[in-house]
């Protein structure tokens, strides 16, 4: 439809019908209709105003019946649904059309075409409340019959030979009124059939996206079997070669002559503890993901744990001639967790402070707070550094990736300690937090409950150290 007219109809449309766009068309429709159909009733009317005088109270109540059409679309509009003006017209109209018939020429009336369109309008509006429509019908039959047959005659208003061409008329009238809902039928079929070939479309488009989740599904649990088997290949002759260079160091102590081999051996002895390090976050990135890693949750003292990691860490803060600071309160006591977890988390956070930080301040705060009725330790590791603009905090914690694109390449690393990280604070209950700006520096938060996660207090285990062999950060 043109769209003044759309707009004219959409008056009469209350806003909760006006968004169902499935409807919309049929409920447009439907106002059309209630608009037009007393236009072309009074075509009748109009005959009879001009054929029947004096005019009678047939006449009235016929033409009362007539404009009773008109108020159908602000009923629609006040009651803010279609189903009881849908009701009130097809009951109307078939009154009027047996009423018109009984006065006006019986079975030969010009009303009784609107007979028929009554019933359909019923059937096409009311589908689902067909009942409702024939219920009403069948009342007004019977009342139609007992009429007759009590009056015994349909009463001669006007002669039967004067009416043809008023019947000429109605059934043009009807004829019209029929076609606008066959041009609504068809409209409707077209965009069925449209949306049920698109229907099948997006059908086929979801098969071949769940065959390629599939795949994806498949291809990623055999890329973490891999990774997994070859992170345990590759451990075994690192852990060797890093325990011969310790071995091979120690008896060069106390021998000057052969201190350049000391500095070769230590080189060899750092580079495979960084390789290790490397595989052994592959390893934990692959074991969360195929749910093998497990927890072992036990007693912290958080102060020993502290001082183990800041004296792991001084020498990486050294590096860059960074100041390193640690504000701790004189006891924050016991908690109840994984200390190789906690102790890989805070070294995690401080060398990645370290390597993006030169000639400032590193800050490891320590803190044991009350939050919800709970004791939580808070530990913070803030720096001085590069920072990280708002689309780098986005990404930063998904695996293999990095602040920016070329940060691997300046300052290196495989992008896994912070997803790591954040997956170990999600095992231990707890949860991870970044604040940072370009060139202002960064810090993390870290927010962990005293009495450990909540599905594992019931059954505290001891330290599994064979899960967690070869877990370190240097």
């Amino acid at each position: 439809m043109p769209g003044f007219v759309n707009e004219t109809l959409d008056f009469f449309i209350p806003e909760n019908l006006r968004t169902d766009q499935a409807n919309l068309m049929k409920i447009r429709t439907f106002i059309l209709l209630h608009l037009l159909g007393p236009a072309m009733g009074h075509s009748v009317v109009l005959f009879l105003w001009y054929a029947s005088r004096p005019l009678t109270w047939q006449f009235w109540i016929v033409e009362a019946g007539v404009v009773s059409f008109w108020t159908v679309p602000i009923l629609v509009k006040s009651m803010k649904s279609v189903f009881l003006p849908a009701v009130l017209s097809v009951q109307a109209l078939v009154f009027l059309s047996l009423f018109g018939s009984f006065f006006y020429g019986g079975i030969s009336s010009p009303f009784m075409p609107w007979f028929v369109i009554a019933l359909l309008l019923g059937f096409f509006y009311l589908a689902d409340r067909v009942q409702i429509v024939l219920g009403g019908v069948a009342v007004q039959l019977v009342l139609f019959l007992v009429a007759r047959l009590h009056v015994g005659y349909f009463p001669v208003i006007l002669p039967t030979s004067s009416m043809t061409i008023v019947n000429l008329i109605s059934i043009l009238a009807a004829i019209t009124y029929t076609t606008l809902l066959s041009v609504y039928y068809e409209t409707v079929m077209r965009g069925s059939g449209v949306l049920e070939e698109q229907t099948r479309a997006h059908r086929a488009q979801t098969e071949a996206l769940r065959e390629a989740m599939r795949r994806a599904e498949i291809a990623s649990r055999n890329k973490s079997i891999f990774l997994a088997k070859m992170s345990h290949e590759l451990r075994t002759p690192l852990n060797a070669v890093i325990g011969y260079t310790e071995i091979l160091r120690e008896d060069l102590d106390g021998q000057s002559a052969n201190s350049q081999r000391a500095v070769d051996l230590e080189r060899i002895n750092a580079a495979g503890r960084h390789l290790l390090e490397l595989v052994t976050d592959v390893l934990d990135v692959t074991n969360i993901e195929s749910q093998k890693l497990e927890v072992s949750i036990e007693e912290v003292e958080v102060s020993k744990l502290v001082r183990d990691v800041t004296a792991t860490a001084a020498p990486l803060m050294a590096k860059k001639h960074n100041q390193f600071v640690l504000q701790m309160e004189t006891d924050p006591g016991q908690v109840q967790s994984d200390p190789l977890k906690l102790r890989q988390m805070m070294l995690n956070l401080l060398s990645n402070a370290a390597k993006f930080t030169s000639k400032g301040i590193i800050t490891l705060a320590v803190m044991r707070r009350e939050a919800d009725d709970s004791e939580r330790l808070i530990i913070e590791v803030r720096d001085t550094g590069i920072g990280m603009s708002e689309q780098s905090l986005q990404r930063i914690f998904k695996d293999f990736s990095q602040a920016e694109l070329d940060t691997a390449e300046k300052f290196g690393g495989t992008g896994l300690g912070l997803a790591l990280t954040q997956r170990y604070c999600t095992l231990l209950g707890g949860s991870v937090s970044v604040k940072s700006h370009l060139g202002e520096g960064t810090t993390f938060r870290l927010d962990f409950p005293c009495a450990g996660p909540v599905e594992l207090r019931a059954a505290p285990s001891k330290s599994n150290s064979k899960l967690d062999a070869g877990l370190k950060v240097a």
